[in-house]
């Protein structure tokens, strides 16, 4: 019943994703999520962490854009730093922000993936796009009280989920 909602791998942070997987799976391109995926969501640029992920998909030959559902001041000022496309009010899980995204990098479905921290957002939508699909645990630990209902719920959708 929640299989649509089900990431395709799982991974605790992106800093446990190296090369290999991008290598084995033919990804030539990431759709990224940024906040409590790269960073949290109260750190406003990149830290040591995220830049070492994105020098890492740099090495493999691996373009990127940032697709988050923030608004346009936070995602331009963490993507300027990388000089990378970005699709801000993505309003996932429509597509119409990594359709976007897709069409600036020249993606195509069959070697990208998305990355991000939340079913119902980042997977959920991933999947719609029929995109390979990528979710790591958050990395702030404190939300919002929307957000901690939200994470109730994932974990209830998860709680059959064998990754």
């Amino acid at each position: 019943m929640f299989k649509r909602f089900y990431p395709d791998y799982k991974f605790n942070s992106v800093r446990d994703i190296d090369e290999d997987f991008f290598r084995k799976n033919n990804i030539k391109f990431a759709l990224l999520d940024i906040d409590n995926t790269l960073v949290s969501y109260t750190v406003p640029k990149a830290d040591e962490a995220a830049k070492g992920f994105l020098e890492m998909l740099d090495n493999a030959g691996i373009e990127y854009a940032f697709v988050s559902n923030n608004h346009k001041e936070r995602v331009e000022r963490f993507a300027k730093e990388f000089g990378a496309i970005y699709v801000h009010d993505a309003a996932k899980p429509l597509l119409f922000g990594i359709k976007r995204a897709m069409r600036a990098l020249g993606a195509k479905r069959e070697n990208t993936v998305l990355i991000g921290d939340q079913v119902f957002t980042d997977v959920y939508a991933g999947k719609r796009a029929g995109l390979l699909t990528v979710m790591v645990d958050p990395i702030e630990a404190k939300e919002t009280p929307f957000f901690e209902i939200k994470r109730k719920l994932e974990k209830f959708v998860l709680k059959d989920y064998k990754g």
